[in-house]
């Protein structure tokens, strides 16, 4: 897959200064990682915005600033909580041959026949995983096939996952991820029926004890 492509330029402005550059339609940034110095950049937030919604924590970037481009992945990106703006965001730049640890996002695909046929309730737990592979080896997602889910309280755990070739798995193998439970009603039902059960075994058992007491009266007698 071709690596998404960003422009960046140096930036001179800092502090409180970079709320100008927010007004002028510019995201501040700051780009570290192996082999260089920290360096603070800006860019374009149109252009910006619309290419990182389709990315992910382990998606590499090429990001050109002036006549060079770096490898780096989204370290963190800040957002304003109303809006929902970028405003800063963390470059990782990354040594190709050098292996890294990184958050790799879960996609559920398909549908679950223990739904669909059995009435049953998709809850899930873990939406991603901590992954571990050299960066031309990263995962932009896992897919989780739920179509093998075909009967009630059937689940998938962090090891039913296929990782990629090079891709060693750093979160614990019985995470769940989604599970199948039985609706709330059909609980109610089946304990409401065990407790009726028990109740009629325990009055069939009466009868037989209060019997039995009284023909041990009657032989004593």
């Amino acid at each position: 897959m071709e690596a998404l492509q960003l422009n960046a330029k140096r930036r001179e402005v800092i502090g409180k200064q970079v709320r100008a550059l927010r007004r002028d339609g510019l995201i501040p940034a700051i780009l570290y990682g192996t082999g260089i110095k920290p360096i603070s950049l800006k860019l374009v937030e149109r252009e910006t915005s619309r290419a990182l919604s389709r990315i992910g924590s382990a998606t590499l970037i090429d990001l050109k600033v002036g006549k060079t481009t770096h490898k780096v992945l989204v370290r963190e990106m800040q957002r304003d909580i109303i809006s929902n703006e970028i405003l800063h965001i963390d470059f990782l730049k990354v040594a190709m041959d050098v292996v890294i640890r990184t958050i790799v996002p879960l996609d559920l695909i398909g549908e679950a026949p223990a739904v669909k046929d059995e009435g049953g309730i998709l809850i899930t737990g873990l939406t991603e995983i901590e992954v571990e592979a050299l960066p031309s080896n990263l995962p932009e997602y896992l897919k989780v096939d739920l179509s093998v889910l075909e009967n009630l309280e059937d689940k998938i755990s962090v090891g039913d996952i296929i990782l990629g070739e090079g891709v060693k798995l750093l979160t614990s193998l019985e995470e769940m991820v989604v599970q199948i439970i039985i609706p709330a009603e059909e609980v109610e039902e089946e304990e409401e029926a065990e407790v009726e059960e028990e109740a009629l075994i325990s009055t069939a058992e009466e009868p037989e004890v209060i019997e039995r007491g009284k023909r041990e009266e009657e032989v004593e007698e």
